[in-house]
């Protein structure tokens, strides 16, 4: 074999290798790369294999093309060509064009096929008797999750849920609200918490704490709108859902208020994206607490506008347990 020749076939070696060792890697990093995180429930478990085999054939046809396309350059290229020469003329070919038609209808149809396949157990909810499964409506507010219980009991940041039963989700926000996205990646996929409309979705998972965030751009703090799912016994959810029911305007009800919402923009002792709250009045002013929650001020949104009066006596009854401070920041 000459020389160049040689050098040629190293060198279209070397990249091809180059081009297969990028995906490999990404691979390798895991949860962190190419691979969403492990599925614990049947819906995501579905959405996983459909990822997996859509990416099979993407990485399949990335390779070729991109083969295909350092062979061309490097078999086609001008070399000692004198620059006013025209390089070969390559002609129609009949074979190779019904080849590039029928592959990818053939490839296309195979996706299709298995989506199709895997779309109804993504979307239908496995039939369960009325004591394996629950309602938990889910809210996205700026910049907080809510979620409200068969019962009427309420929670922020933290959705606790019965293990090994089926969770149906209703998600929404309130009518004057931003569009937000839930998304808990390990329990299935996004949906859309859209103002004054209801999706639906689901999840039965077992016990274990998993992340949610918001998949949606929905204003300046959207980083910080993340929530967890606490999967927990049947018996555990009863008595979480019992006592916050029994307790509506109780202290923990109001520190996930103030440490959920009114922290996501404001600090006691500085300036955040709100202003510093240390020996603001307004803390103790439960008029002037329910009309700011309830209808905002200036760029400050209605955070509380669909609150129950339990759920600002709450917020109430937390703010008067921080510590008394002149507005800059040294305890009175």
């Amino acid at each position: 074999m000459p020389a160049g020749v040689g050098r040629r076939a190293a060198v279209v070696a070397l990249a091809v290798v180059a081009v297969l060792l990028v995906p490999a890697a990404t691979a390798f990093a895991g949860n962190g790369g190419l691979l969403p995180p492990p599925a614990h429930s049947p819906n995501a478990h579905r959405i996983r294999d459909a990822y997996v085999f859509v990416m099979i054939f993407v990485g399949v046809v990335f390779v070729i093309v991109e083969g295909a396309l350092l062979v061309l350059i490097t078999r086609y290229r001008r070399g000692k060509r004198d620059r006013t020469q025209e390089g070969p003329q390559i002609h129609g070919s009949t074979r190779l064009e019904i080849l590039w038609t029928v592959v990818p209808v053939v490839m296309l149809t195979a996706i299709c096929g298995y989506i199709f396949y895997k779309l109804p157990g993504i979307n239908d909810a496995p039939p369960a008797a009325a004591a394996n499964q629950t309602t938990i409506t889910v809210e996205g507010h700026q910049f907080y999750w809510l979620f409200r219980y068969p019962n009427g009991a309420v929670s922020i940041g933290t959705m606790i849920a019965p293990a090994g039963d089926v969770v149906h989700e209703n998600i929404t926000a309130p009518a004057s609200e931003v569009n937000h996205s839930w998304w808990v990646p390990e329990l299935g996929g996004k949906t859309d918490a859209i103002p004054g409309q209801t999706n639906h979705s689901w999840f039965q998972a077992p016990i274990g704490t998993y992340v949610a965030r918001c998949a949606e751009l929905c204003g300046i703090q959207h980083a910080l709108m993340d929530a967890t799912v606490k999967v927990v016994p049947r018996a555990e959810y009863e008595a979480f859902i019992a006592a916050r029911a029994a307790a509506p305007g109780g202290l923990d009800v109001g520190k996930e208020e103030w440490q959920g919402v009114c922290s996501s923009c404001h600090r006691l002792n500085e300036t955040y994206v709100g202003p510093a709250l240390g020996g603001n009045p307004l803390l103790r002013d439960r008029d002037g607490i329910e009309n700011l929650v309830r209808h905002g001020l200036r760029q400050m949104p209605a955070v509380g506008e669909n609150w129950s009066p339990e759920q600002i006596d709450a917020l109430i009854a937390y703010t008067k347990t921080l510590p008394k401070q002149k507005a800059n920041g040294f305890q009175s």
